[in-house]
């Protein structure tokens, strides 16, 4: 925009034209001692005002803001001068893009990449920490997806599948099912969850108790409730600094970093998100190239933890031999591909073991976002289209156990 609403000669007095406009000035009320009063203002018609200032009236007119003689003056004008007129169309054009009743069905990373454009501008007084920036965008990108729900597609029906099992809810379920077990990060920095300090702490029961208090709620309620949390846990850590990334946060009978917790909650978010996408045939993407690295290395990071609890409950295929902590033992290399994949040397024998490349015994080969679906349990591992060689039995391993790692 060029000028501002006020300009032109519209503040009475004679009009000139060989100079810049005058700024308008409001009439004065007149009082019983002042004598008569001032002549009313000339209205603004297309005779009335030079192109000089019609032209600066044109960003005003395209966002609605100009007064009903301005706009007849603006609109008369541009019948008559192509240059305005071309101008006319294309912040008109720039305005559609500002309305903030339209689908964000934008490019997933424009969010991403807006903010970190500003931060570096003008970096945030106040961080947030790098590891929660996972969080901060795929909770970002869910509630842009629930914004544009209407009021019937809260109760469409939606499958939460895990390994070896499945739920038929709707999509305020799934929401619901967020808020708990992301306040299970609440309890452990001392801040007001959902459902308060005496829920229980294992993911499944906190859900189906948050379930059973949510009855009847409306889908902008269940919404609400989970952004105020999500703001909560942002804001908390962002305080807190990077110092909290080590505290605990217990899902029962596990429990992970803080840090690692906020990773986990938002590969949580992205994978409930993108259940809620295909039941309301909204398109949804992957994360950030970068988010999605850090999910797949704490996956990596877990698996043979998740190993070692499948060969003590003898389900594991391959044998086992001895290995002292911290030191390479037989590893399988996981080569995942696409944007955020990466290579990772999976230890087989021992969770304290290294992985290491001249260790490996069998080499499996996907593509990450398979990888993190095998991880969620929305598939099986033979269902996957895979990449294998050497021991076959390491890599069946490998993949039952990505698997196992899902839950409710």
């Amino acid at each position: 925009m060029t000028g501002s609403i006020g300009d032109g000669p519209l503040g009475g007095g004679p009009e000139r034209n060989d100079g810049p406009p005058r700024p308008r000035v409001p009439w004065p009320r007149g009082a019983a001692e002042d004598g008569p009063p001032l002549p009313p203002p000339v209205r603004a018609t297309a005779a009335s005002l030079d192109h000089r200032t019609l032209k600066s009236l044109l960003g005003a007119w395209a966002l609605s803001a100009c007064s009903a003689e301005e706009t007849a003056a603006v609109e008369s004008h541009l019948t008559d001068c192509a240059t305005c007129a071309e101008e006319a169309v294309r912040l008109r054009d720039a305005v559609g893009l500002l309305r903030s009743e339209d689908s964000l069905d934008l490019d997933p990373l424009l969010r991403a990449r807006v903010l970190e454009n500003c931060l570096g501008r003008r970096p945030a007084r106040i961080p947030v920490p790098e590891w929660a920036g996972p969080y901060d965008a795929e909770t970002a990108r869910l509630d842009a997806l629930l914004r544009d729900l209407g009021p019937g597609d809260w109760a469409a029906p939606v499958v939460l599948a895990w390994h070896r099992g499945t739920r038929r809810v709707s999509v305020a379920d799934v929401i619901g099912h967020l808020t708990a077990v992301d306040g299970l990060i609440c309890a452990a920095l001392g801040e007001d969850s959902a459902l308060g300090a005496e829920a229980p702490r294992d993911p499944t029961e906190r859900t189906i108790e948050h379930w059973r208090r949510s009855g009847g709620r409306t889908g902008g309620e269940v919404r609400e409730e989970w952004r105020e949390q999500g703001h909560t846990l942002l804001r908390t850590v962002s305080f807190a600094g990077r110092s909290a990334g080590g505290l605990d946060v217990s899902y029962g009978d596990f429990k992970l970093p803080l840090r690692d917790a906020f990773v986990d909650r938002a590969f949580e978010c992205w994978i409930h998100a993108g259940d809620i996408a295909d039941a309301v045939a909204y398109p949804y993407g992957p994360p950030a190239p970068r988010h999605l690295k850090a999910m797949l290395n704490l996956t990596a990071r877990l698996l043979p933890i998740a190993l070692a609890g499948r060969r003590r409950a003898g389900l594991a295929a391959s044998p086992a031999r001895w290995v002292e902590a911290g030191t390479p033992g037989r590893s399988v290399h996981l080569e995942l591909e696409g944007e955020g994949g990466g290579d990772w040397f999976i230890p087989l024998d021992s969770p304290a073991a290294v992985g290491s490349r001249d260790e490996s015994v069998a080499q499996v080969a996907l593509e990450a976002t398979e990888f993190c679906q095998l991880a969620a349990g929305h598939r099986e591992p033979e269902e996957l289209a895979v990449g294998q060689a050497g021991d076959r039995q390491a890599i069946r391993d490998v993949l039952a156990a990505t698997a196992s790692l899902s839950r409710m």
